[in-house]
């Protein structure tokens, strides 16, 4: 007899992307930053490690909550900190949606969103994008306590702008949280809903655009009184001394985030045209990613394992209807360089074209 909940039973965790542990690779399959975040960072931590590891952080993370709010023009008071956005979107999960409660999000999007709503035991309603990931039409669901919207969306990189999102706000039902891990890279951001809208909560990360995937440190942004229900969910210390420090430093430092992300937006315009060269057809990106799709499932399982096998990782998307398609995270131009040109050799030995 099985010691857990009968839904903890049923259910399939998140799955993680490949980290590999030991060698050397070509590492284009979770959307990493490629560039070192800002120097500021480095000195940053190596004071915090100095002094007062021995005493609990600032439970509220007051001073990142004084940084992101100069930072992107709004109040401490509207900022709420986590460990790493994932956390918070379990909190916001834990806060809105009890036993029963649906929660919706269109699909396919980020896998996490459902392994959350699955451990709450609250009711999945997943609703189709297009072809095109145009915002579905029957998004608005009665009753819904809780909606996701993956913007820029992963798996595809495309982007819901801020008019749609804006009416999406307004028609339904209960909170619109609007996962914003990769908008350094778009054109266009969802940050001036919330003050229009008392349901709306922008989530944002330090992974991505930052570089700091390894420090696990994100916001959210949503009008006072959403800020304060979710603090009584949050755990207590549930950002360290180290992260904390980082944040402020790399947050500090808007210059180099701009250079960097200047910098992928470039590589992703050279990836995708030049998979575009080869045959895929690649969806338009507003993120660090580029999204692609093969001839057939068989072709893009065949590139995913002979790319591996040279040691160069991207993900093979297993999605429902996207069994066709890879992920392609955008790396140095070096690393791009090195992937195209084994990409290249796998469909000439195959004997496979890219495209339909």
């Amino acid at each position: 007899m099985s010691l857990f909940r009968d839904n903890i039973e049923k259910m399939k965790g998140y799955v993680p992307g490949e980290q590999p542990q030991e060698g050397d690779y070509v590492k284009l399959n979770t959307n990493e930053n490629p560039f070192p975040p800002s120097p500021k960072v480095l000195a940053a931590v190596k004071a915090a490690a100095g002094s007062s590891l021995r005493l609990y952080p600032d439970p509220m993370a007051t001073r990142v909550r004084e940084k992101v709010a100069e930072v992107l023009g709004t109040r401490p008071e509207r900022v709420l900190v986590g460990n790493g956005s994932d956390e918070l979107l379990g909190v916001i999960v834990r806060a809105f949606a009890g036993s029963g409660e649906k929660v919706v999000f269109p699909y396919p999007t980020y896998l996490l969103y459902k392994t959350l709503v699955d451990v709450q035991e609250a009711e999945v309603v997943e609703v189709d994008f297009d072809e095109g990931f145009s915002l579905p039409e029957d998004i608005i669901v009665k009753g819904a306590r809780i909606t996701f919207l993956c913007n820029p969306n992963s798996p595809s990189g495309t982007m819901v702008w801020p008019d749609e999102a804006a009416r999406l706000a307004r028609q339904i039902d209960g909170v619109l949280a609007i996962d914003e891990a990769y908008v350094d890279f778009a054109d266009a951001n969802c940050l001036s809903l919330v003050e229009d809208n008392p349901n709306v909560i922008i989530l944002r990360t330090l992974s991505k655009s930052y570089s700091l995937a390894g420090l696990r440190l994100g916001f959210c942004i949503a009008q006072e009184g959403l800020i304060e229900g979710l603090i009584k969910v949050k755990d207590s210390y549930n950002v360290d001394r180290l992260s904390m420090a980082a944040a402020v430093a790399a947050l500090d430092d808007q210059k180099h985030l701009r250079e960097n992300v200047d910098r992928i937006k470039g590589i992703r315009g050279y990836l995708s045209e030049s998979l575009r060269e080869m045959g895929f057809f690649v969806y338009p990106s507003q993120a660090n990613f580029v999204f692609a799709r093969c001839k057939d499932a068989a072709t893009a399982g065949e590139i995913y394992e002979q790319l591996k096998r040279q040691r160069i990782l991207v993900r093979h998307i297993n999605y429902r209807g996207l069994e066709d398609c890879v992920r392609i995270s955008v790396g140095t131009r070096e690393e791009i360089d090195t992937m195209l040109g084994a990409l290249s050799e796998v469909l000439c030995e195959t004997g496979k074209s890219a495209g339909k």
